[in-house]
């Protein structure tokens, strides 16, 4: 096993007699839209999916764009991107900013009430107009051939991502567009050498949102909570795929006969 995945985890675990509120990230919310019983394994039993490995790269853009963005929210100027796109809108500053970015430990937070369970997520960048609407933005990065977009169906959850973004800043007050911003950075393969250097050509994609999906959902996550029973699999989840298949292609355990091995006998008995 390695230090970098924990199969069974005793912290951070449901349970319903607990009156305290319980976190759930907007990652948690994907995993149980994916699958309800791999959600269940891991909020309820502490059984996790194995995770991907961190894609360093594209953290290193987010980190970037971030500073990138910082620079113009600190002058109050939009970023030639925007400009360009003929958004009307500049980098938001608010002294809860860090917080909002922190999606380890912090993000935005608004407690659903009827659940009681408390949801969370950090979001990437906000953005301000001039009447005060306030517009989420998502970095992505990727690379290739094509152009992006966000027609394949495997980006539903950056869609769904968005939207939970959204409907947290509506909950916590503010008045939030209905449309978002995907920054979306291409890496540029064609060049002619590498030089130590990669480009990338910068996209930024509208998407508007529709939030009405998330508190039925919510509502739904509880109950699952609450259930004594682990949920039926999903089938379209490739990790119960797996551990399915798995499972039937093990040979059954059989039952081993020890032999009781010959009595030794000691030197007195010998005569």
């Amino acid at each position: 096993m390695s230090d970098y995945y924990k199969p069974k985890k005793k912290w951070g675990l449901f349970d319903p007699k607990s009156k305290q509120p319980f976190t759930v990230s907007r990652s948690g919310i994907d995993l149980f839209i994916q699958c309800p019983r791999c959600f269940y394994l891991d909020k309820r039993i502490g059984v996790a999916r194995p995770p991907g490995y961190p894609f360093s790269l594209n953290s290193a853009v987010d980190k970037l764009l971030k500073k990138e963005f910082d620079v113009h929210r600190a002058a109050g100027t939009p970023h030639p991107f925007m400009a360009s796109y003929g958004i009307d809108a500049v980098p938001y500053q608010h002294p809860d900013l860090d917080a909002w970015r922190d999606s380890l430990r912090r993000g935005i937070q608004y407690l659903h009430e009827p659940t009681n369970l408390l949801i969370r997520g950090g979001v990437d960048d906000v953005w301000v107009d001039p009447e005060g609407e306030l517009i989420i933005a998502d970095y992505k990065a990727t690379a290739k051939s094509s152009e992006v977009n966000l027609d394949a169906a495997w980006q539903d959850g950056y869609k769904r991502q968005m939207e939970i973004y959204q409907w947290l800043f509506r909950k916590n007050g503010f008045k939030v567009s209905p449309v978002g911003y995907f920054v979306y950075c291409n890496g540029n393969a064609d060049a002619k050498a590498f030089d130590a250097k990669l480009e990338f050509d910068i996209k930024l994609l509208p998407y508007r949102g529709d939030d009405s999906w998330i508190e039925p959902v919510i509502i739904k996550m509880k109950k699952c909570l609450m259930a004594d029973a682990v949920p039926a699999s999903e089938t379209t989840c490739d990790y119960c795929a797996y551990y399915g298949a798995r499972k039937e292609m093990e040979p059954e355990k059989k039952s081993v006969v020890r032999k009781t091995a010959p009595k030794k006998e000691s030197s007195a008995e010998l005569f």
